[in-house]
């Protein structure tokens, strides 16, 4: 009798364990970028090093935007439907969002460290903003200097003049389509999902928003002209639904945030490089990468500071973003 109840206790235990196991938290984590690209990639080592630390978070990767746009996702995110996302900003349901969209806030990657990386006045007020939507940030990830990509051969390259009326899918955020308009084109806000029918049906001539990875990864095929005009320093959120995140036992969020930095770090290290490795490999398709001189860097980057942040600081409220911007790149300069 006590051989038969020393049996059903041990029994019990195995199945309790086998349980426990079964149970652990599944997390869905969305990206942008289709299967076996460097980002997705990227998201899977993640991943990889997360479960290889604990068994108590297992994870389902959802690549190319299969759960729905960065802005819907963004959005289920705040109400748990999706535990995690690898993406952008959208500012759609918060304009101070926009305070880490603005164009020209970096000029090279020594800049760029400075201003997006962690401490930082700007990631900061981002991980603050998001917060504000039940949304945590594990880490940051650049991903690149976006630049124009064209279906037809680009005019007066040299200068931010009227392009004769070219017309470029940009992102659907003020954001953009004050840049695209200052920077001498007709802004189209589209989301990027309707980019690539647009430019092929002529809707529209090209597109802003991404840059050499991106329309490598995305719209190669009707991308004869590049310029890296540097419009914009890309830089991507990994983000986890706070409650999840303060749901998960102590172990659990360790490992995530300590693969969190790890995955942060090696991007930084390798994503300079990788800017130039698409850039080549956008000439190799086919696409003539033109050149964006020093004085057409320099007249964009005055126009954009000139005509889109006054306007976008109006719209965050100057109170606010101005000391944050004073802090981060020393704005409004002397």
């Amino acid at each position: 009798m006590k051989l038969k109840t020393t049996t059903a206790i041990l029994l019990g235990t195995i199945v309790s364990l086998d349980v426990t196991s079964a149970m652990a938290d599944t997390l869905k984590i969305s990206h942008l970028r289709p299967q076996d690209t460097e980002h997705d990639k990227n998201v899977k080592a993640l991943v990889e090093s997360v479960t290889s630390k604990t068994d108590d978070i297992d994870f389902r990767v959802f690549p190319a935007n299969s759960l729905g746009d960065y802005t819907t996702v963004q959005e289920r995110i705040s109400v748990g439907a999706v535990e995690m996302a690898l993406q952008p900003i959208s500012s759609s349901a918060d304009k101070k969002l926009q305070i880490g969209l603005l164009p020209y806030l970096a000029s090279d990657w020594d800049e760029a460290t400075e201003i997006f990386g962690r401490g930082s006045a700007i990631r900061e007020a981002v991980a603050d903003r998001y917060q504000e939507q039940n949304i945590k940030v594990l880490a940051g990830y650049p991903v690149y200097f976006g630049g124009i990509s064209l279906n037809r051969e680009p005019v007066e390259v040299d200068s931010v003049d009227d392009k004769g009326g070219i017309k470029l899918r940009v992102p659907p955020f003020k954001t953009f389509s004050l840049l695209g308009n200052a920077l001498g084109y007709i802004s189209s806000p589209l989301p990027f999902s309707e980019a690539f029918t647009s430019i092929q049906t002529g809707v529209v001539d090209g597109a802003m928003g991404a840059g050499a990875e991106g329309y490598y990864n995305s719209l190669r095929d009707v991308t004869e002209y590049y310029i890296p005009q540097n419009t914009h320093f890309e830089f991507w959120y990994l983000l986890i639904n706070d409650d999840t995140f303060e749901g998960l036992n102590k172990q659990a969020q360790s490992s995530l945030l300590d693969a969190a930095k790890s995955f942060e770090s090696q991007r930084w290290e390798e994503a300079e490089s990788s800017q130039e490795l698409y850039e080549k490999r956008l000439e190799e398709a086919g696409t003539v990468v033109v050149d964006a001189s020093d004085e057409l860097l320099e007249a964009s980057a005055k126009a954009a500071k000139n005509d889109v942040w006054p306007e976008i600081i109006s719209d965050m409220g100057e109170d606010w973003a101005t000391p944050i911007l004073e802090e981060a790149v020393g704005y409004p300069s002397e």
